[in-house]
């Protein structure tokens, strides 16, 4: 026999201890009451005690201490958990994998997939042998363990209660590796997988047996699989989108398509999508959304079997004017050029009034002067810099020349027509390996990006004014581009952020914590850690960040699933897992759990009701 609970050097000096002081209780002498009598010489002999000081003469009730010391031992027995040596090794270890993706919200089953899953997961591990163990993990994107591995059905079943639908896919591969890593070592080791199937397949066969309790009967779905938005860089008041709906169906749908902005609808539309159609849309002239961007669909004809997908979230960045600094002796086109957007807040300076702690800027036009930006600015364009300053090399002097190659695909020129761009005089560049030559002639570089101790620059080799480049529509593109692509890569902004990654949020750099509010209305603390907080996203939806402490701020972004493989909810009645088939698990049927110290409890309970029942028969007294 064996324990499981406490050990034997610990039961019996509790054991000793206890029988001590059941012993010393019957052995104290019993106090009796007066009692008034008509004729005490009548009941002298009658109450006589005479053997009252000799030991044993205190134990006459000796069955029913016989009978208290069988129950004391039992008891301390049970808390040892004895078993038989044979039975101790033969139980199974079992890693219970409960699918909480996406495509386990589906309605197709009543309530949805999920709460089935869980009800056949409670009448699994009500149904485990006596010396079964299981463990209950969680299975999305990371698997998490939710109990102990153990074999108290109580336990297990709390921690299936406390499983809950994410807004993921989910990551077999890793659940399979998490669960290889929990069985090692241990005998008769296996995995229960209950799920629908809809899952991405590892590409390696697992070591222990995986049996699986499917779910789910319909397939039919429709879902938003992209969704993004951006405003236009020289009129923020209008919004361009891009949307992709997919059909998972092997049949043609009809989906309402509705677009709101702010809450108001601003775009319906039906669309027909074909037998496992991917349909994307643009709306390139959005107005009337100022913040919040939301897409719906609505499958006409049908049940959509997966509500949860059927919504899309973004969110529009604020239209902050950047504020730009100019240094120049005076520039008509430039100053022209920089009047045609109205979310600039511009100043202008004289090159002999600048002082690097002019203030803070977005980005700095340095105009035939190069100097140390400010320490406050992010980016600076300089136009024709001086050998003195400049951010990349001057190298020899050059005329009549041009475009001759540019990047068309650099977000600066991506736009831009410079093929029959003509300049009287210039200068070409020698850039660093680090930076990028943009545009160039044949007598060398004439157009270099790149980064100088954090600070991005852009720089031009030749003073716009000796060529026909300001007389043209790319020149006020070209700066508003450029002013544009700065502002974005200082902000790096997304619209929306995939369910299932790391968000990597801006935030305050001097901040070390911030408070998140996820679109359940939970609040977590996340750290911050170099201008960035991090935060593993489950949930589609709004969320919310608020920094406090001298540098307040507070920041709302959107997160989406996006992923059209996970809107594939089609159950497989069948997983094959790199040519290993799953078998089907049954759950058992709940039973009494064969351990000694069920059995030892009853014992007590069956002997306190004989001891109760020969005290009162006066057969113990």
């Amino acid at each position: 026999m064996q324990l499981f609970g406490l050990p034997w050097s610990t039961l019996l000096p509790l054991f000793g201890g206890m029988a001590v002081a059941t012993a010393i209780l019957y052995v104290l002498k019993l106090r009796r009451r007066s009692v008034p009598v008509p004729f005490a010489q009548i009941w002298d002999k009658v109450l006589r005690d005479r053997e009252s000081s000799q030991l044993f003469s205190q134990l006459k009730r000796w069955l029913s201490f016989l009978l208290q010391l069988v129950l004391l031992a039992a008891l301390i027995l049970a808390l040892g958990d004895p078993r038989r040596g044979e039975q101790a090794s033969s139980g199974k270890n079992v890693v219970v994998l409960l699918d909480a993706s996406l495509s386990m919200q589906a309605t197709d089953v009543a309530p949805t997939r999920l709460e089935a899953a869980k009800a056949a997961a409670k009448r699994f591990v009500r149904g485990l042998g006596s010396d079964d163990r299981a463990v209950v993990v969680q299975m999305d994107m990371l698997p998490s363990a939710l109990s102990t591995l153990t074999g108290e059905p109580s336990e297990l079943e709390s921690a299936i209660d406390r499983v809950r639908a994410v807004d993921t896919a989910a990551d077999l591969g890793r659940a399979l590796a998490f669960a290889e890593d929990t069985l090692q070592g241990l005998p008769n080791p296996e995995v229960v997988l209950l799920s629908d199937g809809a899952l991405t397949l590892p590409n390696s066969a697992p070591r222990f047996p995986v049996r699986r309790i499917p779910v789910g009967v319909s397939d039919v779905n429709v879902a938003i699989t992209e969704f993004t938005a951006r405003r236009y860089p020289l009129d923020k008041s209008r919004v361009e989108v891009f949307l992709e709906v997919t059909n998972t169906n092997d049949t043609p749908a009809e989906v309402e398509l509705t677009l709101l902005g702010d809450g108001n609808v601003i775009d319906r539309s039906r669309l027909q999508l074909a037998a496992s159609e991917r349909l994307p849309r643009f709306f390139t002239d959005i107005s009337g959304a100022n913040r919040r961007l939301e897409a719906r669909i609505q499958l006409r004809g049908k049940r959509d079997a997966l509500p949860a997908d059927d919504r899309g979230y973004a969110l529009m960045p604020e239209r902050r004017r950047a504020r730009v600094l100019v240094v120049s002796k005076g520039n008509t086109y430039l100053e022209a050029a920089l009047l045609l957007d109205e979310y600039l807040d511009v100043t202008y300076i004289e090159p002999a009034s600048y002082t690097p702690t002019a203030g803070r800027f977005d980005v700095v036009i340095f105009d035939n002067v190069a100097f140390a930006l400010p320490s406050d600015a992010s980016s600076a364009l300089y136009l024709n810099p001086p050998a003195e300053g400049a951010p990349v090399k001057l190298g020899k002097a050059i005329e009549g020349f041009g475009f001759d190659r540019w990047n068309k695909k650099h977000p600066v020129l991506r736009f831009l027509a410079l093929g029959d761009v003509q300049v009287a005089r210039g200068h070409a560049f020698s850039p660093e390996k680090t930076d990028e030559v943009i545009g160039e002639s044949d007598a060398g570089p004439i157009l270099v990006s790149g980064s100088r101790a954090g600070h991005s620059f852009l720089t031009l080799g030749f003073d716009p004014r000796d060529s026909d480049f300001v007389l043209r529509p790319a020149w006020p593109l070209f700066i508003l581009g450029a002013i544009d692509t700065f502002v974005a890569e200082e902000t790096g902004y997304l619209s929306s952020y995939r369910t299932g990654t790391a968000f990597r949020i801006p935030a305050p750099s001097g901040a070390e914590t911030a408070e998140l509010t996820t679109p359940r209305g939970n609040t977590v603390t996340v750290p911050i850690k170099e201008g960035r907080a991090s935060y593993f996203g489950d949930q589609a939806g709004y969320y919310r960040l608020r920094v406090s402490g001298a540098d307040p701020s507070e920041h709302e972004f959107a997160a989406n699933l996006a992923d059209a493989e996970e809107s594939r909810i089609k159950p497989r009645a069948e997983l094959d897992i790199a040519g290993k088939k799953t078998s089907i698990a049954v759950a058992g049927t709940p039973g009494v759990r064969r351990r000694l110290w069920a059995y030892l409890l009853l014992a007590v309970v069956v002997v306190s009701c004989v001891e109760w029942w020969t005290y009162h028969r006066r057969v113990t007294v």
